[in-house]
């Protein structure tokens, strides 16, 4: 089967040929039908070969979803070709974290050499998937494969970060989104669909600013150096009680430190590289929040699809086939992809 993988490090990841796997016990092979890609993707392909956590070759891809193709011995949980999303953040199974639907929080994943697809082993940028437990796949219910691969992380983990903060959204307050990427733009239909908040839109882009205008936000404006005293001005100098940082980066952050209200939410869900100063002294009002989250639940995926049946988020998506994965991997890199980019391998 075709798959794309990252070969060597510091090298763009290349579409090559490798077996199709076969399910063992317990596990579930896929016929993927949709890839999302992410900017952590790009991060990882970014770390130097002494700090590379991985082996190589790695097929990429950590949003999949598909059909159920094959079962390996003992599994009834999912029936031949049913639709199906792969929950990404996978855990032992059996602490307290993964018996809630949890495995973003499971404490010995590491220890025990768990890894998500496509972040350290087989992923879903290839015509087959191997799932290693059927518990790791979500039904998508009538979802289209297309808009529900970028939901298995892009709205997953905005979700996840969002509904944290939720007793802070009530009628009246403010929520900024910095970066209206992939993760972002989805972030602002989902304030609008949960809550009553004022959704201010930070990018550097104006195309990105005018997505995020088109899927909900109030309020868009340049991510600049005025960007916090605009946000001032719109709360009445109160400030934002959450601010959402979809990018993560020194100039971001410091951003969100100056637009936050007295007792407010900061959560960087960036991999931009930045450190956000906490304590007293740190820049930061009193008795505000900080909070770095890993994607989500299992509980949470399927809450995302729930909302994405009722029409009330959706991905603004553009699709490629596998061939031209390594080249959508460049554009994403150069912040040339509006929404995200979704590959189809059977397309």
């Amino acid at each position: 089967m075709r798959a794309v993988q990252y070969l060597r490090v510091g090298h763009a990841p290349e579409l090559v040929e490798v077996p199709v796997p076969e399910p063992g016990p317990g596990q579930v092979l896929l016929k993927v039908t949709a890839a999302g890609l992410c900017h952590s993707d790009i991060a990882v392909m970014g770390w130097p070969e002494e700090a590379f956590p991985y082996a190589l070759p790695m097929t990429l891809g950590h949003e999949g979803v598909g059909t159920v193709a094959a079962l390996g011995a003992g599994v009834t949980e999912v029936t031949e070709g049913e639709a199906v999303a792969v929950y990404g953040p996978w855990g032992c199974g059996r602490c307290h974290p993964c018996a809630e639907g949890r495995e973003n929080c499971c404490p010995h994943a590491a220890g025990l050499g768990i890894v998500p697809p496509g972040l350290g082993r087989p992923g879903a940028l290839a015509e087959y998937l191997l799932v290693d437990s059927p518990r790791h796949l979500v039904p998508l219910h009538g979802v289209d494969p297309v808009q529900a691969a970028p939901l298995t992380d892009a709205g997953l983990t905005p979700y996840h970060a969002i509904r944290r903060s939720l007793p802070k959204l009530r009628p009246g307050s403010t929520a900024v989104v910095i970066g209206v990427g992939g993760l972002g733009h989805l972030a602002v239909q989902l304030l609008r669909a949960l809550t009553p908040t004022r959704v201010v839109a930070l990018d550097t882009s104006e195309d990105k600013l005018q997505l995020a205008g088109k899927v909900g936000a109030h309020e868009t404006l340049l991510s600049d150096g005025e960007a916090s005293a605009r946000i001032r001005q719109l709360t009445g100098g109160i400030g934002a009680e959450v601010v959402l940082d979809f990018v993560g980066a020194e100039a971001t952050l410091a951003i969100a430190a100056a637009s936050v209200a007295v007792a407010g939410d900061v959560t960087v869900v960036g991999l931009g590289g930045g450190t956000l100063p906490v304590g007293f002294g740190g820049g930061l009002p009193f008795e505000v929040s900080a909070a770095f989250p890993y994607w989500g639940s299992r509980t949470e995926l399927m809450e995302v699809l729930g909302l994405a049946r009722q029409g009330l988020v959706s991905s603004h998506v553009e699709t490629f086939t596998l061939e031209q994965a390594p080249e959508a991997y460049a554009r994403l890199h150069a912040g040339d992809i509006t929404g995200r980019a979704v590959v189809l391998p059977h397309g």
